[in-house]
């Protein structure tokens, strides 16, 4: 096994992770863009919005820098790319203002990316999982823009990261489009559409009661 220790908000750290892959496999044949972080806060209850942006740069830009690393050597290799975005790039949730915008920019990166490669047999697919059970929400970032500590959502049900995993990996091997990993994302994607009013209230019912409160 390789490893190559990166900090995906910073594009050298990306590019060199590429070349170590195609250097010491001599292709590349699936990029996987999971790397992220998340945050849970009110936008009137930050003061500096620099975190803002450094969690653009993780969850955002670190996977644009990767895939236009890899680019050239999964053209060649007509390979996958796959990008784990969130039900958050797809439904706006209330006191994740910063994540969600991360996330609908990398949905909508790759959504553009999918229409350009068209032609190539490079396929993109993109990844929304739910609330997946893992740390991630509990060392986002605060509206200080320190580690929260908990999570600012409801955990009932939560997915297991074996059951996630899985369904990656099915669905980019199988080259689909999109991945929604639960009935609930399934429905809030086409109730956005119909119903967008109730898709808030719902949005509203996924806080953990403990959570900020618009």
């Amino acid at each position: 096994m390789l490893v190559q220790r990166t900090d995906v908000s910073v594009e050298a750290d990306c590019r060199a992770l590429i070349a170590m892959a195609a250097a010491a496999c001599g292709r590349i044949d699936m990029l996987i863009n999971n790397a992220g972080m998340s945050a849970h806060a009110l936008l009137r209850d930050v003061a500096d919005l620099g975190w803002y942006e450094q969690l653009m740069r993780i969850n955002h830009w670190g996977s644009v820098w990767c895939t236009h690393a890899a680019l050239p050597h999964l053209v060649a290799s007509q390979g996958r790319i796959v990008a784990v975005s969130s039900l958050a790039g797809l439904v706006g949730v209330p006191g994740r203002t910063a994540y969600c915008s991360t996330k609908f920019a990398q949905t909508g990166f790759f959504e553009a990316l999918r229409v350009e490669l068209a032609g190539t047999g490079v396929s993109v697919t993109l990844a929304y999982p739910g609330v997946v059970a893992t740390d991630i929400r509990y060392r986002g970032f605060n509206a200080a823009g320190q580690p929260a500590g908990r999570s600012g959502l409801d955990e009932t049900g939560a997915m297991s990261v074996e059951t996630c995993a899985r369904l990656i990996l099915e669905g980019a091997e199988r080259r689909r489009r999109d991945i929604v990993m639960s009935t609930k994302g399934k429905l809030g994607r086409w109730l956005k559409l119909l119903l967008p009013g109730v898709v808030d209230r719902l949005a509203l019912a996924a806080l953990n009661k403990e959570g900020p409160q618009p």
